[in-house]
C-alpha cells in the first residue's frame, strides 16, 4: 500500500481542533519541523501536544505557542522557551511535566498496550501527588499510565512509500516509541526511496504503524543552544 502524502499540508489538512498529537524529536533535533510548520499555517487550535521539550521562541513547537494554538503541554523539559515560560505563568497554557524517563516509559507502554506501570521516579515529590503507591520488595513506587494520542508526527532519516523508517542519531530518541502510540502517524523523511531499497535489518519502525508518509524539505538543522570555547 502506498502510504506517500503529497505534501505536509496534505497530512495535517484532517487534524481537527482539540486534537492531542505526539511530536518527535530531542531539543531541535529531529523534529518534524515540515509537519509543525504546515500546522501552524491552517492555525488548528487547542491543540495538546506531548512532546520533551517546547522548541524555541521562533521555530518548531515555539511556532504554535506563539499562535496560540496549543492549549496543553505534556513534556520534560521547557527550559528555552520564553513564551512558554510567559504563557505558564499567566495560567494561559495548561502544563503536564514528566521526568523525561517516565515520560519515554508512558509513550513506550501506550504503543505496546500497557495498561499502567510502576516506577521509583518521582515518588515523594509532587510527581506522585494524588497517584496510587506501592511498596515493592521493600522500594516505593509511584504507579504511571500510558501516554497515546490522536496523531503522531515524526521524522526520520529514511523512508519507503510502505512507510517503513530509519533514523539517525539523535532522532532515535523520541521519534520510535512515539510511531506506535497514536491512533494515526504522520511521518516526514529526508529522504523517500520505493519499497526494498532499505535493507530490512536497518529498520526501526515498521511501516504497520505509519498511516502517511511524505518527502521533507528545506530542513533547518538548528542548534538550539550554541557553546564555544573561549579562545
Amino acid at each position: 500500500m502506498n502510504k506517500v502524502v503529497a505534501s505536509a499540508a496534505d497530512a495535517v489538512a484532517r487534524i481537527p481542533e482539540g486534537a492531542t498529537i505526539m511530536m518527535g524529536g530531542f531539543g531541535l533535533c529531529g523534529i518534524p519541523e515540515n509537519l509543525i510548520a504546515a500546522l501552524h499555517a491552517r492555525g488548528t487550535k487547542g491543540l495538546t501536544v506531548i512532546s520533551n521539550n517546547a522548541g524555541v521562541d521562533d521555530f518548531g513547537i515555539g511556532i504554535l505557542l506563539r499562535a496560540r494554538q496549543v492549549r496543553k503541554m505534556i513534556s520534560t523539559y521547557v527550559g528555552e522557551n520564553k513564551e512558554f515560560e510567559r504563557q505558564f505563568l499567566t495560567g494561559e497554557l495548561e502544563v503536564e511535566l514528566v521526568p523525561q524517563g517516565t515520560f519515554a516509559e508512558r509513550i513506550r507502554a501506550g504503543g505496546a498496550g500497557i495498561g499502567a506501570f510502576f516506577t521509583p521516579t518521582g515518588y515523594g515529590t509532587l510527581v506522585a501527588e494524588g497517584k496510587e503507591t506501592r511498596t515493592i520488595d521493600g522500594k516505593p513506587y509511584v504507579l504511571e499510565r500510558p501516554l497515546r494520542a490522536d496523531f503522531a508526527f515524526v521524522k526520520a532519516w529514511k523512508g519507503d512509500s510502505l512507510g517503513n523508517l530509519v533514523y539517525r542519531r539523535t532522532a532515535r530518541n523520541f521519534n520510535p516509541v512515539m510511531a506506535p502510540a497514536a491512533a494515526v502517524t504522520i511521518a516526514e523523511v529526508e529522504r523517500l526511496v520505493e519499497p526494498g531499497a532499505i535493507d530490512p535489518d536497518h529498520v526501526v519502525t515498521p511501516g504497520i504503524f505509519v498511516k502517511h508518509i511524505l518527502q521533507g524539505e528545506r530542513y533547518e538543522k538548528r542548534i538550539e543552544k550554541r557553546t564555544v570555547r573561549k579562545a
